[in-house]
C-alpha cells in the first residue's frame, strides 16, 4: 500500500476534515453537492430551459390524465433529472440500465423520471425476505439473481406534480407493472420476477411515498447504514489527481472497477490512516469519519414480485417455475394507473378544498431554496 510522508498525510487528512465538518445533517450535505452540480450547468435561453417541458397544469384532474414512458438520450435524461432530484445525478453506472421519462400524454409534459439498474448484492431486508442470505459463492444462484431482479435507483416525480397528485406512487406503480417487467425481459432476454427500491430517507422519516402501495409494493425492513458519503466532485478530482501523482501516475483503483469513486475514496482513507499511525492527527481524522457516518441514513426497503407468489423459492433455486398469484393481472400498466387515479383524485380534491394546491414549478437553479426533505 502507498505510504505518504507525514506532512503529505496531514495535508490530505485536513481536506477531508474541513469538508465533512461543514455538515450537521444529511440535507446540508445533499444541498451543497446539488448546488455545485447545478452551478456547472449552462444557462439556457429564455423559454428554452428543461423546466419548460415539465408538467405545469395544476388545474387538471387525475381522471383526465393518461401516461406513457419514453426513452430519451442519456444526456437529455440527465439534464432533465438534474433540475428535479435532490441527489446529484450519477451518470456512469455499471450493470443493467433502463431510463424512462414519464409523460402526461394530453399535455405532452413530463411528470417524472425512472431509472432501473442492477440491485446491490448485500441487503439485510432482502435476506429476510428471501429467507436466507444471498449465496454469493453459488454461481447458479447468482446468475438467477442477476438475471431476474432489478432495482429502482431514480423514482422522481416533478414538483409539485408529486405533491398535488401523489406522483411518487404513480412512478413506483409503473416500476411494478408488467410493462416494466416485459420491457426489461425483452431488453435483457431474461424473465424478471422481483423489483426493489429504497426510500431517499429512512432514519429521519418514519414513512415514505412507497408506503400504502400493497399489493404492488411492500416494505421489508430498513437497510444498514455504516458508510461515509462521497466527497464532492471538485475536491474528489483534486484528491484523485493528487494521490495518482503520489502513486507514480497510477490510479488507486482500476478504471474498469465498479463503484470506482466509492472504492477510490475508501482507498484514500485507508492510505491516510496507515500513514498517520502514531500521529495525533489520526484521532481527529477518525473522529471526522465517525461523525460523517451520521450524514448517511438507514433507508426503508421495498419489494415487488410482479404478481408472482413463489419468488423466494425461485431465486433460491428451489424451483424453476414461477407461479402467478390470482391478482397477477392487477399489475398491468392500465390497472395500476386506474388504482393511482382513485387515490390521486382524492388527494387532489382534498388539497383543492383546503386551498393547499401548489401551483409553482419547483426546480433546482443556482439560487434554489427548496425544501430538500419532503
Amino acid at each position: 500500500m502507498l505510504k505518504l510522508e507525514t506532512k503529505d498525510a496531514e495535508y490530505v487528512a485536513q481536506i477531508f476534515i474541513d469538508y465533512y465538518e461543514n455538515f450537521d445533517r444529511i440535507d446540508d450535505y445533499l444541498r451543497k453537492v446539488k448546488l455545485e452540480r447545478v452551478a456547472e450547468m449552462p444557462t439556457p435561453l429564455f423559454g428554452m430551459g428543461p423546466e419548460d417541458d415539465m408538467f405545469d397544469d395544476f388545474t387538471m384532474s387525475p381522471q383526465d390524465m393518461e401516461f406513457e414512458c419514453r426513452v430519451l438520450s442519456n444526456e437529455l435524461y440527465d439534464n432533465y433529472l438534474e433540475i428535479v432530484t435532490s441527489h446529484a445525478v450519477e451518470k456512469s453506472i455499471p450493470g443493467k440500465t433502463l431510463k424512462w421519462v414519464v409523460y402526461e400524454k394530453n399535455t405532452n409534459k413530463i411528470v417524472g423520471f425512472i431509472r432501473f439498474g442492477s440491485p446491490t448484492i448485500n441487503s439485510k431486508p432482502r435476506n429476510v425476505f428471501l429467507g436466507q442470505p444471498l449465496s454469493t459463492t453459488d454461481k447458479d444462484i447468482m446468475k438467477r439473481f442477476n438475471d431476474s431482479t432489478i432495482m429502482g435507483f431514480n423514482i422522481v416525480p416533478t414538483q409539485p406534480f408529486g405533491f398535488n397528485y401523489l406522483g411518487g406512487k404513480l412512478l413506483a406503480g409503473i416500476c411494478c407493472s408488467h410493462l416494466a417487467r416485459r420491457t426489461l425481459r425483452d431488453k435483457y432476454d431474461s424473465e424478471f420476477c422481483m423489483f426493489e427500491t429504497t426510500s431517499l430517507y429512512g432514519s429521519s422519516k418514519s414513512s415514505s411515498m412507497y408506503d400504502g402501495m400493497k399489493p404492488f409494493l411492500r416494505y421489508i425492513g430498513n437497510t444498514i447504514s455504516d458508510f461515509v458519503p462521497s466527497i464532492n466532485d471538485e475536491k474528489y478530482h483534486h484528491l484523485k489527481d493528487w494521490f495518482e501523482n503520489q502513486n507514480n501516475g497510477r490510479p488507486l483503483v482500476h478504471d474498469d472497477a465498479s463503484s470506482r469513486k466509492l472504492k477510490t475514496q475508501t482507498k484514500m482513507i485507508s492510505i491516510i490512516k496507515n500513514s498517520l499511525k502514531g500521529n495525533p492527527k489520526l484521532e481527529t481524522f477518525n473522529k471526522c469519519f465517525k461523525d460523517a457516518k451520521n450524514l448517511t441514513e438507514q433507508k426503508r426497503q421495498y419489494v415487488s414480485t410482479y404478481g408472482y407468489e413463489n419468488v423466494p423459492d425461485y431465486l433460491n433455486m428451489k424451483t424453476d417455475t414461477l407461479i402467478k398469484k390470482e391478482n397477477f393481472d392487477r399489475y398491468e400498466f392500465d390497472s395500476i394507473v386506474t388504482w393511482w387515479k382513485k387515490h390521486a383524485t382524492k388527494r387532489f380534491n382534498n388539497l383543492k378544498e383546503q386551498g393547499r394546491l401548489r401551483n409553482e414549478l419547483e426546480v433546482w437553479s443556482k439560487n434554489a431554496d427548496i425544501d430538500i426533505i419532503r
